[in-house]
């Protein structure tokens, strides 16, 4: 069990001590990502596409939009890695990008044999499948950037952690609550039930 002195420091310290590993994990699967759509714009307008292997129109348009379909669900993959963000938000990241993956998976299927001209084409459900999954993606990102904002201007909050386990979890109190812990320990109060307290108001 941490002491309560163990349990809280600052937003800054906090902030410094995340793992460097994440980071960069986040910062390659974004630069990936960015690649990719690159790559998927000199496919559609250089000899890019021959060297790939893509021959025919047909072939370079579905290379094309493969590449790109793949390449913006990992930047927000990358983006929500690197941002200070909570399990749900990640998960939901993940979620929308296992959703629009989907998408391009039925693109692939089903250009061009099904796509505009066809008799059955499956345009519009590629296209509302992609975007719905984008779009989760997308929106947990928004949380997750409005969150780390929020923690970046505290409106008179302090940041509160607990670390156990190699686990890190973090609950904003008030100024007013923190000096009422400390009175706590400093009177010589439970530093044990001070800590499940805080514990209860943490971040899942």
């Amino acid at each position: 069990m941490p002491s309560l002195s163990e349990a809280y420091t600052d937003r800054r310290a906090g902030r410094g001590e995340r793992d460097p590993r994440r980071i960069a994990l986040g910062a390659a699967v974004s630069l990936l990502g960015a690649v990719t759509l690159l790559v998927s714009l000199l496919v559609a307008t250089t000899p890019l596409a021959g060297v790939l292997g893509a021959e025919t129109p047909y072939e370079v348009k579905h290379l094309a939009g493969v590449l790109a379909g793949v390449g913006g669900p990992v930047v927000l993959l990358g983006v929500v890695a690197v941002l200070p963000s909570k399990r749900r938000q990640q998960a939901g990241v993940v979620v929308g990008t296992a959703v629009a993956f989907a998408g391009v998976w039925l693109f692939s299927y089903a250009y061009p044999s099904r796509w505009v001209l066809a008799a059955d084409p499956l345009v519009f459900e590629t296209a509302v499948v992609y975007f719905l999954g984008g779009a989760i993606a997308l929106w947990f990102v928004f949380v997750a950037v409005a969150n780390f904002k929020r923690r970046n201007d505290p409106h008179g909050t302090v940041t509160l952690e607990i670390r156990r386990e190699g686990e890190t979890r973090r609950v904003e109190v008030t100024p007013n609550e923190l000096r009422q812990y400390r009175q706590a320990v400093g009177d010589g109060g439970n530093d044990d039930g001070i800590v499940d307290e805080i514990e209860s108001r943490a971040d899942d």
